[in-house]
């Protein structure tokens, strides 16, 4: 068992900005390789549709099958794996979504439209997708928390038909799974992982219906493949190792600290925990406090590799300092365990989500507090947002004139266009100016 060696860092010190670039620093291309056998996959898929699933079923997740019945599961089934699950799985799932939808309910966009004083009406007509796709993991870990949180914005978007897919491996199907799709409104179920998942839900086979956008989080496979179908269809990001970066005055619990940092390096030794504080003595009880927990963690492993590889403790000369840091790391999570959270938010502007309080661990977001838990990573939320209602809707705009509105506008048409040397765009004003 390696032994634990956290990077301590100090803001004030020469090369500490060289030091965070290095620590922050994360490549999501694929390398050719894998980027040409993901290729070589989605071709499959579109040339051979249902066989080349059948195939890939056996190839990949170790589930020979002899048709695409096997990896089909209906309401009926669906229901079924709720009906079996123990009744405080059932609770939870159903208290979940309930705080979910009512959180994403808020976030709906109603069309609007107004007239204007030359009398055109104009607006902006909002709809929501057909048919989205939910990819999720089937891993270590029973994601359900990902079925709930990808499948309800669409479900309340308006969204007619909700497709997952998630692997089998082995043909072991995973009950929790399947009864959040249950309660998170899905329709269909696929048993189907990695990139032939993508391309099924990007080109449509004789038995998986083609989608009009791809969200969920999944392995190098299955975020290259979604980088290859974006333009067939939509894709939420692509998503890097889930991270975690703590605020703290020095008065919170060190073993809660530690723990909210464990939170986040379990998932996997590309994760990153990073936490700031002025109090240097904090710092050191939270290390302490980190070395004696670890080992009692089932996942202490994982735990190690995170911290060690990419995780940091960072001193700032004071709190305040603090905030620049923020912008700069542009979290997916981040917690501040601080006594007035409210006053630092003016001052924040790239975060994924943000943890308000000593109370507010982070997990909370994960399951059941409302707020969605996919969310921007490696920086990008200095420009992506979370995933919301608003990702499984579609906004058209509006625009109706009169014909004394296309008299007047039509003359400003036609200097522009011939200003362009576009003369149809021009002519086609101009056939309606009236004087």
């Amino acid at each position: 068992m390696s032994s634990l060696t956290i990077k301590q860092l100090r803001s004030i010190d020469d090369g500490f900005d060289t030091a965070l670039n290095l620590l922050l620093a994360w490549e999501s291309v694929s390398d050719g390789n894998l980027q040409q056998t993901v290729a070589d996959i989605i071709q499959q898929v579109r040339t051979e549709g249902d066989a080349a699933l059948c195939r890939l079923s056996d190839q990949f997740d170790r589930f020979p099958v002899e048709s695409m019945a096997q990896l089909s599961l209906g309401a009926i089934e669906i229901a079924a794996a709720f009906e079996r699950l123990p009744a405080q799985q059932k609770a939870a799932l159903r208290f979940s979504a309930e705080r979910v939808t009512a959180y994403h309910e808020k976030q709906i966009a109603q069309s609007w439209r107004y007239t204007d004083d030359l009398g055109v009406v104009l607006g902006q007509q909002v709809t929501a997708m057909d048919r989205v796709g939910i990819y999720v993991p089937g891993g270590v870990a029973p994601l359900a928390s990902s079925v709930i949180m990808n499948a309800l914005p669409a479900k309340v978007a308006g969204v007619r038909d909700i497709i997952m897919t998630t692997p089998a491996p082995g043909g072991q199907v995973n009950d929790f799974v399947l009864g959040a799709a249950f309660v998170a409104g899905v329709t269909e179920v696929y048993l189907l992982g990695g990139a032939q998942a993508i391309a099924a839900l990007a080109y449509g086979t004789e038995t998986v219906p083609a989608v009009d956008k791809i969200v969920g989080p999944g392995n190098a496979y299955v975020a290259t493949a979604k980088q290859q179908v974006f333009g067939k269809v939509g894709i939420d990001m692509i998503a890097g190792p889930s991270e975690i970066l703590v605020i703290c005055d020095g008065l919170t619990d060190p073993d809660w600290i530690a723990m909210d940092l464990f939170s986040q390096a379990e998932h996997s030794h590309d994760a990153q925990a990073i936490l700031i504080s002025h109090d240097a003595e904090f710092l050191r009880r939270t290390l302490a406090a980190i070395e004696r927990l670890l080992p009692t963690m089932e996942r202490a492993d994982t735990i190690r590799r995170s911290l060690n590889a990419r995780g940091a403790f960072i001193w700032v000369p004071k709190l305040d300092d603090a905030k620049a840091l923020i912008n700069k790391i542009a979290p997916e999570h981040l917690e501040l365990s601080v006594a007035d959270p409210e006053a630092w938010l003016p001052d924040i502007r790239h975060a994924g989500a943000i943890f308000m309080g000593r109370h507010t661990s982070e997990a909370l977001g994960d399951y059941c507090a409302g707020p969605n838990h996919v969310l921007p990573t490696s920086g990008t939320a200095r420009f992506f947002s979370p995933l919301g209602v608003y990702d499984f809707q579609k906004r058209s705009s509006l625009i109706g004139a009169s014909a004394s509105a296309a008299s007047e506008l039509g003359k400003v048409v036609s200097v522009l266009a011939r200003g362009e040397l576009l003369t149809a765009h021009a002519r086609s004003a101009e056939q309606r100016i009236n004087d």
